[in-house]
């Protein structure tokens, strides 16, 4: 094996440790294999070079995360509100050695890593770690979320051994697997004060209408912050501009948007919140929607809305939230065959039949242990007679991206941290039914959203929303067991 693979091992077995031990030896051992492995995966994916300046830029980060560490280790009640405030955003910096420093400023509207986030994951990591040494820490993450997710980064880990695709499953790995298994331990263990709900609230919306109001003027102006190349070129010969916000694609800020609106629609219900207040602050944020055209993003928001209605409104609202579903779904199949009949399913879909086609062809040659992280791409790619980049091959369907690239198993951990993870919140919305409802949206939001766009696992929020709803029962069990 490679540095990069037995570095990707490390990590699964550390994401396991810190996920499922019930001891701070496990878990200060864990700590210390996820920080081996990222140094290794770094190393790896920056070919192997270590210079001057990039120990010093390393050595530099440390101040910053040694100061969050003390901060956290002195008030652990911020851990999950500064992890909720820094996951959306990635600053548009590259590293390289074509910059004078190795760290400069992204050039072509790209946008870089999310460094906000990880600095704090890093600051709270050594808090836990240094709360674990001294014997404080005594709340594991509940089993029923625990197991498949340990399950699911460890296979994902593993498959990093036979991957067709070696540099993206080691980005995916150190940039968005392992450093969320730490996300879901530190704030499951972090505090969950009263004013936390409210708190959290607070931020979803405030983000989703700093957003929102990024987009308006971005439709306003027709210009751009940060894009991909793909939507740059869209525009330019579209009749229609699409918008991204402080996001590099369109559907990702629709994504964060719909969130916003769905904790609205909580408070709404729950009568949190003054309800003219809200419709307008509903209005911003879906007028910056609209500007997203994102298709993935209107599903999401109407799958969430209907069942919002069904699940806590009254019986009126429940009956007008059924024919409306029924309305909808009618008029949307004589739509489809409609379309279908007259145009071809490829350009109706805008290509995503002939990628879902490509995909389930791997799974079907690779439905044991699939084709390894972040192989799905380049194997559809190998299996079309068609050329263009992998990127033109992503599947966008987050199911049969697992199957297709951890096989059945991967599946079935995805398939098992589902269901565990709405049992979990079913747990705090019996508790607290506004907090439980609002991540229940969340995670329905999110979980609709991927099922035509690539993005479930790689997003902080969907770890969020299980990281929070373990934090709030363990606090509740911890409160219980006190009286």
């Amino acid at each position: 094996m490679d540095s990069g693979e037995v570095a990707a091992v490390a990590g699964a077995v550390g994401a396991a440790l810190i996920l499922l031990g019930r001891g701070r030896v496990l878990l200060l051992v864990g700590l210390g294999l996820l920080a081996v492995a990222e140094l290794g995966l770094v190393h790896d994916l920056s070919g192997n070079r270590v210079s001057t300046k990039i120990a010093a830029l390393g050595a530099l980060g440390l101040i910053p995360i040694a100061i969050g560490a003390w901060v956290f280790v002195r008030w652990p009640v911020l851990v999950t509100p500064l992890v909720a405030i820094a996951a959306p955003f990635r600053p548009p910096l590259s590293f390289g050695s074509e910059h004078r420093y190795f760290v400069g400023v992204a050039s072509s509207g790209q946008l870089g890593r999310l460094l906000p986030l990880y600095g704090v994951l890093g600051a709270t990591a050594l808090a836990l770690g240094w709360h674990a040494l001294r014997g404080r820490v005594n709340r594991p993450v509940p089993f029923i979320v625990s197991i498949p997710a340990a399950v699911f980064v460890a296979v994902a880990g593993l498959s990093l051994l036979w991957t067709e695709d070696l540099v993206s499953g080691e980005n995916v790995l150190a940039y968005f697997l392992l450093p969320f298994a730490v996300l879901v331990v530190v704030v499951a263990h972090a505090p969950f004060p009263p004013w936390l709900p409210k708190a959290l609230a607070v931020i979803a919306v405030g983000l989703a209408t700093l957003f929102a109001v990024v987009g308006i003027i971005q439709a306003a102006t027709h210009k751009l912050w940060f894009f991909s190349p793909a939507v740059e070129v869209g525009n330019a010969y579209s009749s229609f501009f699409r918008v991204t916000s402080l996001f590099r694609d369109p559907s990702l800020y629709g994504r964060h948007v719909v969130i916003g609106i769905a904790v609205l629609l909580v408070c709404v219900l729950y009568r949190k919140v003054d309800p003219y207040l809200a419709a307008g602050v509903i209005a911003v944020l879906f007028v910056g929607l609209w500007f997203s055209y994102s298709q993935s993003s209107m599903a999401a928001l109407f799958v969430v809305t209907l069942a919002l209605a069904a699940f806590a409104g009254g019986r009126s609202l429940r009956l007008v939230a059924a024919l409306t579903a029924v309305v909808v779904l009618v008029s949307a199949a004589g739509i489809l065959a409609t379309s279908v009949r007259d145009h071809s399913a490829r350009r109706f879909t805008s290509d995503r039949s002939r990628r879902v086609e490509l995909t389930w062809k791997v799974f079907r040659a690779h439905p044991a242990a699939g084709v390894g992280l972040g192989s799905q791409p380049v194997a559809s790619q190998a299996r079309s007679t068609q050329g263009g980049s992998p990127t033109r091959f992503v599947s966008h369907t987050t199911p049969l991206t697992v199957a297709a690239e951890l096989g059945v198993i991967g599946l079935a951990a995805y398939l098992a941290l589902l269901g565990g993870s709405a049992v979990l919140i079913e747990q705090v919305r019996r508790r607290a039914p506004p907090l439980g409802l609002g991540l229940g949206a969340v995670f329905l939001a999110l979980f609709v959203h991927s099922l035509a766009y690539s993005g479930f696992f790689e997003d902080p929020v969907t770890w969020l929303a299980i990281a929070i709803a373990a934090s709030y029962v363990l606090s509740r069990n911890e409160a219980i067991l006190e009286e």
